[in-house]
């Protein structure tokens, strides 16, 4: 919406918010999760970022694989999540009723220690900043809206004011609710740490089944509600990617049909945070409403400049409403900057410009390389002259000697570079002559040209570059093949028993290298146990 109504810049923004804001919410639904069983288990709150991890892990697994139906799977954790809490805030609302307003906590919660702050602009404004967090997640509705079935626009407005509706209910009840039984919230990172809902849970009805089912739902739906971030985050990579502006790679779906990159990126940004921040969701709300707001802002932007240029009377009034809309979400990310700012907003704020550089060089490169790659005539029919491939020999094995037949068939000019180390007994020359010279001339074929480097520090593979690159210069209007026998070993594990110096000639080769400077592997399959 950003993109096309605003203009590229104002969509790149929206876009590295959103990513920004998915991260987090994968972030904080893990730990917010998490929280939820260490409230319940006080004994595993040591190891909280440990639990996170891991629980971050199942849920990389799981999108990876490719599982269809994700939907089905949150069904149950979400109704009874809501059936949980109907019966915590109505059971609590009666009592509070019943009670005169001073209801008699089953479980007492804990005390608080802090001293209290005298009202405050600065005060409403830090608790405003800290409220909007609770409005985040409602975007994933409107960036989801492909996944509905037929008349989707219809079925994401009701999701989204059922969704809205629940919210308000639930954040209107646990506020009425924890006044009443006098719940504070408690340091996240003491030993007695409690989440406000555990508390409320345990004043209610005590710390029986009912309190452990509850914690139950709160912890599988939390840790589910990651997964919006695990199905969004690679699609909006996706949108961004397929517009240039992001590698490739992202705009492709894996072999299971999901967006693997993204999700490799998702996991690795959420793991990053996650250990930043030691697991504790207090510190990771701050950096999560600022990517939310910001892409509502320039959402709802987006939207006026769409019905600026519709007409009639019905488009005036959504042009109200959305510059409403507008307004508000910019002033709330002014005030959550404000109010979190030295709390880790300020993370947030170098991030997106980042990003935003990030994408800008990217599309540059994708710019520059099209305008490299473009051909607009035929075919250049003047062919250069006969290769000259250039194959390097350590000793006369039979992976040497395939990938010496092999090069015959190619070309006459073939230099075999031999490259003599100090202090290392070398005989390799008298095979040369016995094993490879002898049986050419008897042929009638042409005879290759042994070429023996000296090497002072027993470098092999520089030399060898130095004289490619020396022949390609000196050879202006032939290309220089350099042919790599390399045994290819029956088990992964063999790999570490070799030097792997092939490998690394042809990296050397392929990054110091030039156009006329080719690569050709010729490999050897061991066949022996």
């Amino acid at each position: 919406m950003a993109r096309q109504n605003l203009g590229t810049f104002a969509g790149l923004l929206a876009a590295s918010a959103l990513l920004i804001d998915y991260a987090l919410d994968a972030a904080v639904g893990i730990s917010t999760g998490i929280g939820a069983l260490t409230s319940a288990v006080p004994s595993l709150h040591p190891h909280t970022l440990l639990l996170c991890l891991a629980a971050l892990l199942i849920l990389s697994v799981v999108n990876l694989r490719g599982v269809s139906e994700t939907g089905g799977v949150f069904l149950i954790p979400t109704y009874l999540f809501l059936g949980c809490m109907g019966v915590i805030l109505a059971l609590g609302l009666m009592r509070t009723v019943e009670s005169g307003g001073h209801p008699q906590p089953v479980v007492s919660p804990p005390t608080s220690h802090a001293t209290a702050a005298a009202f405050s602009l600065w005060l409403l404004i830090k608790a405003y900043g800290s409220g909007c967090t609770a409005l985040t997640g409602v975007e994933a509705v409107s960036n989801g809206v492909g996944a509905f079935r037929d008349d989707r626009v219809k079925n994401a407005q009701r999701t989204l004011g059922l969704i809205i509706l629940a919210l308000g209910i639930m954040l209107a009840g646990i506020a009425i609710l924890v006044k009443a039984y006098g719940i504070v919230a408690t340091d996240p990172n003491g030993r007695d740490y409690q989440s406000v809902l555990s508390m409320l849970f345990a004043a209610v009805t005590g710390r029986g089944w009912f309190y452990y089912l509850a914690i139950f739902s709160v912890l599988v739906l939390l840790t589910l509600s990651a997964n919006t971030a695990f199905a969004d985050f690679p699609r909006v990579c996706h949108f961004v990617a397929e517009d240039g502006y992001l590698p490739t790679a992202f705009a492709n779906r894996g072999r299971r049909l999901v967006y693997t990159e993204g999700i490799i990126v998702l996991t690795i940004l959420t793991a990053a945070l996650l250990t930043g921040f030691g697991g504790i969701t207090d510190r990771l709300i701050p950096l999560f409403a600022v990517g939310a707001f910001l892409a509502f802002t320039m959402s709802q932007a987006g939207m006026v400049a769409h019905w600026k240029r519709e007409r009639g009377h019905r488009a005036r009034l959504s042009m109200v409403l959305n510059m409403t809309g507008a307004i508000v979400t910019g002033l709330t990310v002014i005030v959550v900057i404000t109010a979190k700012f030295s709390e880790g907003a300020w993370i947030t704020l170098i991030a997106i410009p980042v990003l935003l550089f990030t994408m800008y060089r990217v599309n540059r490169h994708y710019k520059e390389l099209g305008r490299e790659l473009d051909l607009s005539r035929p075919l250049d029919t003047r062919l250069p002259g006969e290769p000259i491939l250039v194959i390097t020999m350590q000793s006369w094995t039979r992976v040497n000697e395939q990938a010496l037949r092999a090069a015959m068939t190619l070309s006459s000019d073939i230099r075999v570079v031999h490259v003599e180390e100090d202090d290392k007994p070398n005989d390799f020359c008298d095979k040369w002559r016995e094993y490879v010279e002898g049986p050419a001339q008897r042929a009638n074929l042409p005879i290759p040209q042994l070429v023996r480097l000296h090497s002072p520090y027993r470098l092999v593979v520089t030399p060898i570059i130095d004289f490619v690159k020396q022949l390609a210069a000196d050879h202006r209007e032939q290309r220089i093949v350099a042919v790599i026998p390399e045994l290819v070993e029956r088990r992964w594990f063999h790999w570490l028993l070799h030097t792997q110096r092939a490998e690394i000639l042809k990296g050397r080769l392929l990054m110091e290298g030039q156009d006329r400077i080719s690569v050709l592997n010729i490999a050897w399959y061991e066949k022996s146990e």
